[in-house]
């Protein structure tokens, strides 16, 4: 099957690449053209553990090519996913469609044979059938179909979210099209994957509805740690024992500084904007919200307090930029929300991340300090303090950063460390609902 990735951003490439893997001939397109050069020459613009030896593997077949030439690919595809861009649209709260509706313009007039048209992007309800009315004004001669197959692509464990996924979402709108992406996604069907064929609208929802779910879970985790350090209760403690039940499940229960990255902030805010249009509730994600921007507030209060009530003129060690380990990805990180604040009080950040350096350089205040080595950033500095659990800082030698600190402050945000080992080496040890 010939498969064309209109976008080669974070889903573009990992879908390109993962599809090629299944043996479909893919072209991923970008209006980029350095990002084009930069992917022909063998370069990742992203980082993703398993990306890279993926992305050549099937170069190196010939299964996967790169082009920022329209003309070359679309009119011999059989399926066209559209994985462009969907960010928050400034001032409203809505999902800016307007990279997926200029797709929808440049593509029509280049159909040739019968063509599924598929919303890959994390797109509102109604999307898919405004890609349709846009190809039919465009091309009213054009034989295709309109698809809806949202991602649910975990940053740091895409490639194998894609190729054992949980579940498959398909929407679409007749048998015809649904036979074709049967037939692409045949080698998740031989495994056993869950492949839910649904309407558009619902297909649509089901991704809105899945991380406003999954948000509502973290906030509620961390509101219950506010609790949790007032009557003394351990919040691993609390989370393990709602885990156990079934209908809980343990997953996104861990308490920390508060979600962010590409996904939960923005499809949160767009699902509330749906609702608003359409007359319907929204108070829980409402909630969610609310609760994600004071447990930030709460972090600040007590990056603040283990300093000794001022952060002004006080060094810190950041060990952690990016939402989560395993990714470059610096979108809504906590970071961003927490350290602004600290830098406008007086407060000197020496900052570390094994990915996120280069992005935040653009994100966050000049005064940062960058290190490339861990213990570095922790010369002279008052306190450190865990933003991000990457692997690299779960087993740190704390006599050294002991030796490094000038005060032996450890605010650990993501609990990596155990409070009672931690008192026992010497640290006034700091973190969330313990």
């Amino acid at each position: 099957m010939k498969v064309t990735m209109l976008g080669c951003g974070y889903v573009g490439l990992v879908s390109g690449a993962c599809f090629s893997e299944f043996g479909a001939n893919v072209t991923c397109y970008d209006v980029d053209k350095n990002r084009i050069k930069k992917l022909l020459r063998g370069e990742v613009p992203i980082y993703e553990p398993g990306l890279e030896l993926l992305l050549k593997k099937n170069i190196q077949t010939g299964s996967l090519k790169f082009t920022d030439n329209l003309n070359g690919c679309i009119p011999t595809s059989d399926l066209i996913f559209i994985a462009v861009g969907t960010p928050t649209r400034r001032g409203d709260g809505h999902a800016d469609l307007s990279y997926v509706f200029q797709a929808a313009k440049d593509l029509a007039g280049l159909l040739n044979d019968y063509t599924v048209i598929v919303d890959k992007s994390t797109v509102p309800v109604g999307t898919a059938r405004n890609v349709k009315r846009l190809i039919v004004e465009n091309n009213s001669s054009a034989d295709f179909d309109v698809a809806s197959n949202p991602e649910f692509l975990r940053e740091g464990n895409a490639i194998t979210d894609f190729m054992r996924p949980d579940r498959v979402v398909i929407g679409v709108e007749n048998k015809r099209s649904e036979d074709v992406l049967k037939k692409l996604y045949g080698p998740l069907n031989s495994i056993g994957t869950p492949i839910l064929f649904t309407d558009l609208e619902s297909a649509e929802l089901i991704k809105y509805a899945s991380n406003a779910f999954l948000a509502t879970k973290i906030s509620f985790i961390n509101e219950i740690s506010i609790l949790c350090e007032e009557v003394h209760a351990n919040i691993h403690t609390v989370a393990k024992g709602m885990g156990l039940d079934t209908r809980i499940g343990n997953k996104f229960l861990s308490p920390g500084p508060g979600y962010g990255g590409s996904c939960f902030p923005k499809d949160t805010q767009a699902l509330i904007r749906m609702a608003q249009e359409h007359r319907a509730s929204s108070r829980i994600i409402e909630a969610a919200i609310e609760v994600n921007e004071i447990q930030k507030a709460r972090m600040i209060k007590k990056i603040r307090d283990a300093l000794g009530g001022d952060e002004h003129d006080k060094t810190l060690a950041v060990l952690g930029l990016t939402f989560k380990p395993e990714t470059d990805d610096m979108r809504d990180a906590p970071s961003l929300g927490i350290l602004p604040n600290l830098i406008e009080n007086g407060c000197r950040i020496n900052a570390h991340d094994p990915q996120g350096m280069d992005e935040a350089k653009d994100l966050l205040p000049n005064e940062v300090c960058y290190f490339t080595n861990i213990y570095s950033a922790l010369d002279d500095a008052d306190a450190v303090v865990l933003m991000t659990e990457w692997e690299i800082y779960q087993n740190l030698d704390m006599n050294i950063v002991k030796e490094k600190l000038k005060s032996p402050i450890f605010i650990d945000l993501r609990n990596v460390y155990q409070p009672d080992k931690m008192k026992l080496l010497g640290f006034n040890y700091y973190s969330v609902g313990r």
